[in-house]
Parts: C-alpha cells; sequence; structure tokens
C-alpha cells in the first residue's frame, strides 16, 4: 500500500513539474493568450459573474495574467472551477493547481501562465483582491 502511495505522488509531482510545458518548444505569450481567450470565454458561457482580467506584466512573474470573478453560490464556484479545469486539461493539455474546489468559497486555479480566483461574492469583498493588482487610478479632477 504505502508503495502504490509513493508512486502515485511521484507521478503527481512529476506532473505539476511538467505541466504546461510542451516539448523541445518554450511556452509563448501567443500560447498564454490563447489560454486566456479560452479561459475567459468559458467563464462566460458558464455565467460567472464580474469578470476582471489582470495583466502582471511588470507586477510579477507569477504569471501572465490573472482572473478575477465570482459565482453566485459555493455550488456554483465549485463548479466553474471544475469544468475550468477539465477544459484547460483537454484542450490544452495543462493540469493546473487547485485550491479551495471541495468548500468552495474561494478556488484558485494557477495554470501556470493565468492564476484564476473565483469567489463568492461576499468573499470576494472582503478580500478585495482585484485592488492589490490593478494599477491605481487617477484622481480625480
Amino acid at each position: 500500500m504505502e508503495d502504490n502511495v509513493l508512486s502515485i505522488n511521484t507521478v503527481a509531482v512529476s506532473a505539476a513539474e511538467n505541466r504546461g510545458k510542451q516539448p523541445d518548444a518554450k511556452r509563448t505569450s501567443a500560447s498564454a493568450e490563447r489560454l486566456l481567450t479560452a479561459v475567459t470565454s468559458q467563464l462566460s458561457d458558464d455565467k460567472a459573474e464580474d469578470v476582471i482580467t489582470i495583466d502582471l506584466e511588470g507586477k510579477s512573474s507569477i504569471g501572465d495574467y490573472m482572473i478575477v470573478c465570482s459565482g453566485r453560490s459555493t455550488r456554483q464556484v465549485s463548479a466553474l472551477a471544475e469544468k475550468l479545469i477539465q477544459k484547460i486539461k483537454v484542450d490544452f493539455g495543462i493540469i493546473s493547481r487547485v485550491e479551495g474546489k471541495d468548500r468552495g468559497d474561494w478556488v484558485l486555479i494557477d495554470t501556470g501562465d493565468i492564476i484564476i480566483h473565483i469567489f463568492r461574492p461576499e468573499v470576494r469583498e472582503f478580500y478585495q483582491l482585484e485592488k492589490m493588482w490593478l494599477a491605481a487610478s487617477p484622481p480625480a479632477t
């Protein structure tokens, strides 16, 4: 039993280390753009609310983009995440890292190029995550 657990963990670690890497090719901003288009389209199709895309270029090295959106309930948040994870896996061959899907309050999906946060509205309002990443708007005159 212990050997089986070790082999499964080894496979999971190997998959995580290699996720999203194309054989003999560097990942490009064009691939990030295609992924971004697919993710935002899927979120729109699944009725995610208040979808915000944040360009992380020059702000962070954690990814190219961050997406913040809301679902109306824990069930919708979990469903949005599950469907998005499957689409990314099937269409792009990327095994995303996921946190919080079982609770459904705040799900984080890390594809490597894009970090996706799916919140319940109350949780999103409490953390106000997008305010940390969006540039401050110019003062009103």
